[in-house]
């Protein structure tokens, strides 16, 4: 398999950089291995009555990484092109991003495949419901707690919580998060992601002496993450200049307009062809010059086909594994400083942590306190990855990796190993 065939993969992605961040770390091999290997990968068929009267399959998977620190927690995402492979290497992600900030998680991913776009609100519900069903002896506050993903959102978590609760005969809130707020979600929770890029973006700043009024910023993506970064860091003073999304994007080299762009984007279903700038497509974004680039879509954005035209100085990764190992090591070399995705865009998980404590104690936090508490959080992550990559003179992602698995391992060898 040569390097661009590689690059497709998230799980190898993932592989590649716990083995770099472990051969650094005095760990036990077998540990290691443990580390390395899923507790649990469930693959379900899920019939579905279509609107037209016809039964149609669709394939749905849930990869438990990790409860070594806790249970499991991680998104689920409907898509047309989800793998196993996919889901499994975004399920180890979760356990080192949960480490790295800190909470008591370890990590999960699932998905289904389908193509919502096709898809009636009843048939999605019904695809949500019986999914739901077929993992449900695996889920619970105290077990796995999904949250929302890629083309999931509130309403796809009200579904799984509900069905949860038909089946435990009371109503369990604690069981998802990303809830509506109405359901027992968190004040703070839809921003969490992109107040998080904000934050570690924000930091990066005050290391490297720049300004956030002289700072340029391209988003790529304009989902939740993209979305809320776009309208945070354009409040905060930041110039955002390039916004895409899957059907393309808007570049205004003196800046655009983020809510006049968010009404047209709400109302058109898409940012492309807004007025107030000239109309570029979602891949030629990433190259266009900029001091920020801010990866919010999708994985493996960012090769080794287009790293060497990445004109951004500082990349923060809104995305879960939006750079390949193959662009990582060009982009280091032209001294990049890239904040990676298990730091950048933990802020959302944090949240959701927040959510199921609150969910568990029946007692809400204003939007205040919870935005207080996710700074604090990501604030230290961030100087704590910063700060151990200097001292052991590797990147920042290995940086974060290490600081992840480390203590993963510690957790794991404290409860010792049940036979």
């Amino acid at each position: 398999m040569d390097t661009a065939e590689k690059e497709l993969s998230v799980y190898e992605a993932m592989a590649a950089r716990f083995d770099a961040a472990v051969r650094m770390l005095d760990i036990d091999p077998g540990l290691v291995k443990y580390l390395r290997t899923t507790e649990r990968e469930i693959i379900v068929h899920i019939p579905v009555q279509l609107d037209n009267g016809k039964l149609e399959m669709f394939d749905g998977y849930r990869v438990q990484h990790s409860t070594g620190r806790g249970p499991c927690k991680g998104g689920v995402r409907f898509s047309p092109v989800v793998t196993l492979d996919e889901i499994r290497g975004l399920a180890a992600e979760m356990t080192w991003k949960c480490a790295l900030v800190d909470i008591p998680f370890g990590g999960a991913m699932g998905g289904v495949v389908c193509d919502p776009k096709n898809l009636s609100r009843g048939e999605l519900e019904r695809i949500t419901r019986r999914y739901t069903a077929e993992i449900l002896d695996y889920l619970g506050p105290d077990r796995d707690v999904p949250e929302a993903d890629l083309n999931t959102d509130e309403q796809t978590m009200a579904w799984i919580m509900d069905t949860y609760s038909m089946h435990a005969r009371h109503t369990v809130t604690a069981s998802v998060t990303g809830k509506p707020l109405d359901l027992g979600g968190s004040r703070g929770h839809r921003e969490a992601t992109g107040r998080g890029c904000t934050l570690v973006c924000d930091e990066a700043l005050e290391r490297l002496g720049w300004k956030r009024h002289a700072t340029r910023v391209i988003i790529q993506g304009f989902g939740n993450v993209g979305a809320s970064a776009a309208r945070l860091m354009s409040e905060a003073g930041y110039k955002v200049t390039g916004v895409a999304d899957s059907q393309g994007g808007v570049f205004n080299g003196r800046g655009l307009d983020i809510p006049s762009l968010s009404d047209y984007a709400r109302d058109a279903g898409t940012v492309k062809g807004f007025p107030g700038g000239e109309s570029i497509s979602s891949q030629e974004i990433l190259e266009q010059d900029c001091d920020v680039l801010l990866p919010a879509a999708v994985e493996n954005v960012i090769t080794h086909r287009n790293a060497g035209r990445i004109r951004a100085r500082v990349i923060v990764e809104g995305a879960d594994a939006p750079t390949t190992p193959a662009a990582d090591a060009i982009l280091i070399d032209r001294g990049v400083f890239i904040i990676p995705d298990i730091l950048a865009n933990a802020g959302g998980v944090t949240v959701s942590y927040f959510e199921w404590v609150q969910d568990r104690q029946g007692y809400f936090w204003p939007e205040s306190m919870v935005d207080e508490r996710l700074q604090r959080i990501i604030v230290a992550a961030f100087h704590a990855v910063i700060d151990y990559a200097a001292k052991k003179r590797v990147s920042h992602r290995i940086a974060a990796y290490m600081l992840a698995i480390d203590r993963t391992a510690f957790s794991i060898k404290l409860r010792g190993i049940y036979a």
